[in-house]
């Protein structure tokens, strides 16, 4: 058993040894840039090392917005080879080259937290005040690109743009899109094992996408008629809804002009009716469902869990999901594996099949916190803790054995040990 002081310690060297400058690389090699999800949340572990350094996290992933509000996906700050596909593939001709696509905007959530908790309330007050605009336009990007047709429910469009990638909550709406035909080098696989990442058959699909927003030529009004890939994806509205909520308080608390409230307050409570289309009554789960042919998939992920964070769960909804929580966890001993282990696509080890990501955990236990569910909030908090004694700083864990899986020395695995546990 490690001793806590010694995981801190390692914990913030883990940072300093990832900070390439102001950004932080998840790890180095296998995720060489900045990554957006992971920026947001690797700031709240710097928030116990360096609150200066935590700020600069975020205005360096801020650097790469677009004109029309997005936050992409991942900031390429740094030509690296050890990554694929890398900036050219993506061809966004930018000055600071990004990718084409969004991540859950968890952001806001994690900026409020980090407002809340600083020592250094006026620097945290006017690094606030400087990016709220930008945050105020990237939720906004969410529900005018993402959501024309004011639906209540934004769409995505592409497994990558979930975070969590080869989910086989996506797989039959993923094979409806072509393969690319071309041949490619996978950089992956040079530092990862392959029964721990994502099959060929899906990377030959998340080029053809890649490609087709090229095709496109970025135009939001096309891609949203013609991309053959659109998911109603219950983590991301879920993580979007809880953010709206959070960038409301954080409007009113810094005199943002009420009609820019009242319009996201319309958006909230629009999505807060519109979730319901997604509840299933024989699964007594939310579930993702493809938003061009209307097929929900009976897949139980951690991402339909995410409602509970999200907080759409009405007082019976909310039961149910507690109690698949339960079955859930007695079914892994390290908090959440991200495929439910009945479900036949489970695989304790690969990716986002099966494998427990600290987090999710985390943001699972908020959801609990806020449902007052008080015994599986603690058990995801202990058993994370128990994953970090027992197998250190990985990118995610095998949700049977708790070894680790995927990158070492992995920056958000460390920046939630210390913010949440640690």
């Amino acid at each position: 058993m490690t001793s806590r002081i010694k995981l801190i310690e390692e914990a913030k060297k883990l940072l300093q040894e990832n900070d390439m400058g102001g950004y932080t690389v998840p790890t180095h090699g296998l995720y060489p840039f900045q990554w957006n999800w992971d920026a947001a949340i690797t700031a709240l572990g710097w928030m116990k090392v360096d609150e200066i350094r935590a700020w600069q996290e975020i205005e360096m992933l801020l650097k790469g917005q677009w004109e029309n509000g997005m936050v992409p996906h991942i900031v390429f700050h740094k030509q690296v080879d050890s990554y694929f596909p890398g900036a050219d593939v993506w061809g966004s001709n930018r000055e600071l080259a990004t990718t084409t696509i969004s991540q859950p905007p968890v952001l806001v959530s994690v900026v409020k937290i980090m407002l809340e908790q600083a020592k250094d309330k006026t620097l945290a007050n006017n690094k606030l005040k400087e990016m709220l605009p930008s945050l105020i336009a990237y939720h906004q990007w969410w529900y005018n690109d993402r959501d024309p047709e004011n639906t209540g429910l934004v769409v995505s469009y592409h497994p990558w743009e979930s975070g969590m990638d080869n989910s086989p909550a996506w797989d039959k709406s993923l094979a409806a899109v072509p393969p690319v035909t071309y041949q490619y080098k996978r950089k992956d696989l040079e530092h990862v094992d392959s029964d721990e990442r994502p099959h060929a058959s899906e990377y030959d699909r998340y080029l053809f996408l890649v490609d087709f927003y090229k095709k496109s030529n970025f135009d939001s009004k096309v891609m949203y008629k013609e991309c053959p890939y659109k998911m109603y994806d219950v983590g991301i509205i879920s993580i979007l809804h809880k953010g709206t909520k959070d960038l409301i308080s954080l409007c009113n608390s810094f005199g943002v002009e009420q009609q820019k409230i009242h319009w996201f307050e319309k958006e909230y409570q629009k999505t807060t009716f519109a979730i319901q289309r997604l509840w299933n009554e024989e699964h007594q789960s939310f579930l993702n469902t493809d938003a061009i042919t209307n097929e929900s998939f009976p897949v139980l992920t951690t991402g339909t869990m995410l409602a509970l964070y999200g907080e759409f769960a009405n007082r019976e909804q909310a039961i149910s999901l507690r109690a698949l929580m339960k079955d859930w966890l007695a079914d892994t001993g390290y908090g959440m594996s991200s495929t439910y282990a009945k479900c036949e696509a489970y695989e304790p080890q690969r990716y986002w099949r099966g494998p427990v990501w600290l987090h999710i955990n985390w943001l699972l236990a908020l959801g609990t916190d806020h449902y007052g569910f008080d015994d599986e909030s603690q058990q995801l908090k202990f058993s994370s803790e128990v994953l970090i004694n027992e197998s250190g700083y990985f990118e995610y864990f095998n949700s049977e054995t708790g070894a680790g899986c995927g990158g070492g020395q992995f920056s958000w695995t460390a920046a939630i040990a210390l913010h949440w546990f640690l």
